[in-house]
């Protein structure tokens, strides 16, 4: 028996309901790490939405990509608070050990690198995300023991 492909298993998840189209993109993105244009083209079909209206909200939202992202995202706040403990040591740090600028991923499809203007997690900074896990404090130091420990495979702390 064929497997149904994630985004229209997402589709029939929700009803197909208009109202659940930002649920069904990021269930489709969490499986592809990105927006492909076959799954926008599956959903829009299987909804009826024009194509137009889904790039609109694909590209109105940051939380969705269009280009291919890598097996791990990592995203540091560059917000004051976390400048004034040296995010951007924390940023230089991420960028050497990847060999990426923010933006980018890297050639293995195993990291991609952003940047934030702020999070909301003042009190942590430096802040890192990973995959959606926020990590605090963060030192250059630290930061490259997590990269390390995820290129190893062992996870981020």
């Amino acid at each position: 028996m064929e497997q149904k492909a994630p985004e229209l298993a997402a589709v029939e998840k929700y009803g197909g309901r208009r109202s659940c189209l930002i649920q069904i993109l990021h269930e489709t993105q969490r499986e592809y790490h990105y927006l492909p244009e076959k799954a926008l083209r599956n959903i829009s079909k299987a909804m009826g939405i024009p194509m137009t209206d889904l790039y609109g909200v694909a590209t109105f939202f940051k939380a969705f990509s269009l280009e291919p992202k890598g097996k791990h995202t990592i995203t540091c706040c560059m917000g004051t608070a976390c400048h004034v403990r040296n995010s951007q040591g924390v940023l230089d740090e991420l960028r050497r050990c990847l060999g990426i600028e923010p933006g980018q991923t890297t050639d293995d499809m195993m990291f991609s690198l952003e940047t934030v203007n702020c999070v909301g997690a003042c009190a942590l900074g430096p802040v890192v995300i990973i995959d959606g896990e926020y990590l605090g404090e963060v030192t250059p130091a630290r930061a490259k023991k997590i990269v390390q420990r995820l290129m190893e495979g062992e996870g981020k702390d």
